[in-house]
C-alpha cells in the first residue's frame, strides 16, 4: 500500500499538560481512518500538527513523503484540512471564498472554474452560492468548509467532525462522497459519532490521554464487545419469564440480560467465548412454544468498547 501519511513519536505539551504523548501511525492510499477519543484526548491537537497549524514538540510528520516542518508549502499542496467548526469569513459568500482560496493557490483560470464547479455540484452548494456565509445554516457552513478542503484535489484529507451539524440526508451524501474520494486518497476523520466509523471507515484509532490505545478495523473493535454475537429476542412481556428460563438451560449461553421496551420485552443471550448460539436459541423458542416478535444477532456495540478503552 502506498503510504501517504507517516507519523513517528509525535508529542505536544501545553505547559504542564501533555496533549499528545509520543504517538505514531501511518495511513495508506485508499484508507479511511477514524480518529476517535473523548474530549481532551488529543485528537484536534494531532490534526492541527499534521496540517502544520501547530508545531510538534517532538516527532515527525510526512505527507506524501514531504516533511511538514521542513517543506510546509509543498505539504499544503498535497493536503486538505477541514478544522473543527469549519471557520470561514462570514461576510464572504461561498463563491467568493472559493475564488479567493483558488487565487491564493494560484490556480489557472480554467482550473479554477472547473474545480469550483465540481465541488459546488458534489456538495450541493448551488442554492447558497451567493449568500453571505454568516446567514447559512450550520450544515451549509460545514459543506463550505469541506469544499475549501477539496478544492485543490489533495492526496490527503484531514477532516475534523465533517458531518457535524448535517441532517441525516446530508450525512449520507457526505459519507458517500468520502467513500468515492477514498479510492485514491488517504482520509483521516476525527469524529465522536461512532456510527460514522462503521459507515465509512476502513480502520479506527482510539486515543486517550494523548496516547493510542487501539488501532484496529471496525470489525475487530466490534468483536471486542461483550455484545458481539449475542442473540436478542423481542417478545410480549407475558412471554419473557418463559423465554428466560428456556435460554438459561442452554449450555452455550453464558448469561441473559432483560430489558423492558415500549410495548414489549427484550432479552439478550450472551454466548460463552467462541460459541455460536443463534440456532440453539431458535430451537429453544420453537420447542417451548414461545411467541417471539423478532430474533436478531448483535454485531457488537462500539460505544461499549469505546467506554472500556478510554475509561480513566
Amino acid at each position: 500500500m502506498d503510504t501517504l501519511l507517516a507519523i513517528e513519536g509525535l508529542s505536544k505539551h501545553f505547559g504542564a499538560i501533555t496533549a499528545v504523548d509520543g504517538i505514531g501511525f501511518s495511513v495508506g492510499r485508499g484508507e479511511v481512518l477514524g480518529f476517535l477519543g473523548p474530549n481532551g484526548a488529543g485528537k484536534s491537537t494531532t490534526m492541527r500538527m499534521i496540517a502544520g497549524y501547530l508545531p510538534p514538540d517532538a516527532g515527525s510528520i510526512a505527507v506524501c513523503g514531504l516533511d511538514v516542518a521542513r517543506q510546509p508549502l509543498a505539504v499544503k499542496r498535497r493536503l486538505g484540512y477541514l478544522p473543527e467548526g469549519a471557520p470561514t469569513y462570514g461576510d464572504m459568500t461561498p463563491s467568493s471564498i472559493m475564488s479567493f482560496v483558488a487565487d491564493v493557490r494560484r490556480f489557472s483560470r480554467p482550473d479554477k472554474r472547473r474545480r469550483m464547479e465540481e465541488v459546488v455540484e458534489r456538495l450541493h452548494l448551488g442554492t447558497v452560492l451567493h449568500q453571505p456565509i454568516d446567514t447559512l445554516s450550520k450544515g451549509f457552513k460545514r459543506r463550505v468548509g469541506l469544499a475549501l478542503a477539496l478544492l485543490h484535489e489533495p492526496d490527503v484529507l484531514i477532516l475534523d467532525e465533517p458531518t457535524d451539524g448535517l441532517d441525516p440526508n446530508q450525512k449520507h451524501e457526505v459519507r458517500a462522497l468520502l467513500g468515492e474520494l477514498a479510492t485514491d486518497r488517504a482520509i483521516i476523520i476525527s469524529t465522536h459519532i461512532l456510527e460514522e466509523v462503521e459507515a465509512i471507515c476502513s480502520r479506527a484509532i482510539i486515543i486517550a490521554r494523548g496516547r493510542i490505545v487501539v488501532d484496529a478495523t471496525p470489525a475487530d473493535l466490534l468483536a471486542r464487545s461483550a455484545y458481539h454475537n449475542a442473540v436478542g429476542l423481542r417478545l410480549p412481556p407475558a412471554q419473557a419469564a418463559l423465554a428466560q428460563a428456556a435460554l438459561a438451560r442452554l449450555e452455550r449461553v453464558a448469561g441473559i440480560e432483560e430489558r423492558q421496551g415500549q410495548g414489549g420485552a427484550e432479552l439478550i443471550a450472551f454466548p460463552k467465548p467462541g460459541a455460536e448460539i443463534l440456532d440453539s436459541v431458535r430451537a429453544a423458542v420453537r420447542e417451548g412454544g414461545i411467541a417471539v416478535d423478532e430474533i436478531y444477532v448483535e454485531r457488537g456495540r462500539l460505544d461499549e468498547v469505546f467506554r472500556e478503552l478510554t475509561a480513566a
